[in-house]
């Protein structure tokens, strides 16, 4: 028998679960904070992010950031209030717009800016935001987030922030909210001498302003989102090398603690083999003119945007462990393959709203099974996602609330990743797959983008009506039951756990031979002559005999 199918009894994936559809919980509360930090408020919505110069001075002794952020912007329309932010306990100094000292009113993370002179449509203005103290301190980084402040084997400093989802504004002042990316941005970071930062894009100098600091300033040529912004500081070491891709020479770096150098030019060979495999599927690496960078990081990894960071100790799998079961998830370093992944899912294209983050770890965690299918095969790409199963709780809806700084359910990774290996069956032409999604990245190129946006340019490239399809997989936690029985007449089937009008058509094997079924909510009949059929475990549903 091909492994690729299970005999009826056994459930695709693991074992059934039906959990009660429920979008959200009823429970929840939200705050105005949320609100002020999740919605694109009055004081954010009339100007637009044109250039950032973050300039501040890092202190690992003390823990203490000090500087401040210029923020460049248009004027979309007329209004004099401003919103920037920036958590405790780090505090705003000063406000400074053409010479003059503003008021501001703060509101815990949110700072209210009173502008002196008029806004005109149209200008571009900017202001200066003075800010100081001690950012708060990552204990589990990268999931909670902030700074992580600790020492290399030699006793030395090594330092770097992670802050999805907590927002940017935990250690620099700035419009923190994912709908307005910033168009380009200058870094400047001033350390203790013997310590180097690595940040996003090129390294344009390095300055010596004191006796005892460098300072490093990185240009980001490219739109950036606020959390893709990163400090990385330690005694690192660089190698590098170029790759020939689809738009040219692609410089790829790697900085790593020295003591980890020649452990690092083994492992990173995992670098060019992802370029390889994801140019394939998605298209050009969105970023060539900021290079692309692995930076060794004092914890797991993050997706910043062209200094992706790096912490899995250089070993295959994740932590050395296959997330899969299979075995094909040591075939690969899960940080250097998911989190690159990210350069094109999270970084080229970016969600406006964190109840999307699916469109970030959905696609970013199903890249993972087509790097396997580039380098290893289809057969072994769909065993991986398939494993990855074992990891689903269907818990909540995979979209979180909108307009409030709320994520969904964890489901958003592996769910997600087999809910669009589950579309690709649909599909059946993988070549007509892999164009729509290069297509997603250059349609949406450097944007910030909706569900909708996604779930549309889905159904239209297909040519799949698709709402239902996404309804049950990302706002639905059941998991669709082919339900079936043998009488005289045949195979008798249909759905049960699926929200309205879903019909997704699943492919059998009978006596061998391929064959396709619509199920919906009603008993259908297939005349056949056998009591054993299999089921394509391709597709993420579940199976009840009765």
């Amino acid at each position: 028998m091909n492994k690729f199918f299970f005999t009826v009894y056994i459930v695709c994936g693991l074992s059934p679960i039906f959990s009660q559809t429920s979008l959200f919980d009823e429970h929840q509360k939200f705050t105005r904070q949320d609100s002020l930090r999740g919605s694109i408020t009055p004081e954010r919505a009339w100007w637009d992010l044109t250039y950032y110069h973050l300039d501040i001075s890092v202190n690992p002794d003390k823990k203490l950031i000090k500087g401040k952020n210029t923020i460049h912007y248009k004027v979309l329309k007329n209004h004099n209030v401003l919103q920037v932010d920036l958590q405790p306990p780090l505090v705003i100094e000063k406000v400074i717009q053409d010479g003059k000292e503003l008021k501001v009113t703060s509101e815990e993370n949110a700072h209210f800016v009173t502008l002196s002179k008029k806004q005109i449509k149209g200008s571009i203005n900017s202001i200066d935001v003075y800010y100081s103290g001690n950012p708060k301190e990552a204990v589990r980084a990268p999931w909670d987030g902030g700074i992580s402040w600790k020492k290399d084997s030699n006793g030395k400093h090594f330092v770097a922030s992670s802050c999805q989802g907590l927002g940017a504004s935990v250690w620099w002042p700035n419009k923190d909210h994912m709908y307005d990316e910033v168009d380009s941005m200058l870094v400047s970071v001033t350390v203790p001498k013997g310590l180097m930062n690595v940040g996003n894009g090129r390294l344009r100098k390095v300055e010596e302003r004191t006796l005892n600091t460098k300072t490093f300033h990185w240009f980001v040529q490219n739109p950036i989102n606020n959390y893709g912004v990163n400090i990385n500081i330690g005694d690192y070491v660089h190698f590098g090398e170029q790759y020939d891709g689809e738009k040219g020479n692609l410089d790829m770096d790697y900085y790593v603690l020295r003591d980890n150098l020649e452990d690092a030019k083994k492992q990173f060979k995992d670098a060019p083999k992802m370029m390889k495999s994801f140019e394939h599927w998605f298209g050009p690496y969105p970023f060539y003119e900021d290079s692309f960078k692995l930076v060794e990081a004092p914890y797991l990894g993050m997706e910043h945007q062209s200094s992706v960071t790096y912490g899995n100790k250089y070993v295959n799998g994740y932590l050395g462990n296959d997330l899969s079961g299979t075995g094909w998830g040591l075939k690969f370093d899960f940080i250097i393959i998911h989190e690159s992944g990210h350069e094109w899912f999270a970084n080229n294209i970016t969600y406006k709203d964190i109840a999307d983050m699916w469109i970030h770890e959905s696609f970013t965690a199903y890249s993972e099974n087509l790097f396997l299918d580039y380098h290893y095969g289809k057969q072994a790409s769909s065993e991986y996602v398939i494993g990855t199963r074992q990891g689903i709780r269907n818990d909540k809806p995979i979209i979180g609330r909108y307009h409030v700084n709320n994520e969904g359910s964890s489901d958003m990774y592996y769910k997600g990743a087999n809910m669009l290996h589950t579309l690709r069956q649909l599909i059946e032409d993988d070549e007509k797959w892999r164009s729509i999604l290069r297509g997603l990245n250059k349609d949406f190129y450097h944007q910030t983008v909706t569900t909708k946006q996604i779930e549309d340019y889905l159904s239209k490239k297909t040519n799949i009506d698709l709402t239902a399809f996404f309804n049950q997989y990302l706002r639905d936690t059941r998991i669709p039951t082919l339900e079936y029985s043998f009488d005289d007449n045949g195979l008798k089937y249909r759905y049960i756990d699926i929200v309205e009008d879903f019909d997704m058509p699943v492919r059998l094997k009978i006596n061998g031979k391929d064959q396709w079924v619509q199920p919906n909510t009603k008993w259908q009949t297939l005349k056949v002559k056998t009591n054993e059929i299999v089921i394509d475990p391709n597709f993420y549903i579940n199976t009840k005999s009765i």
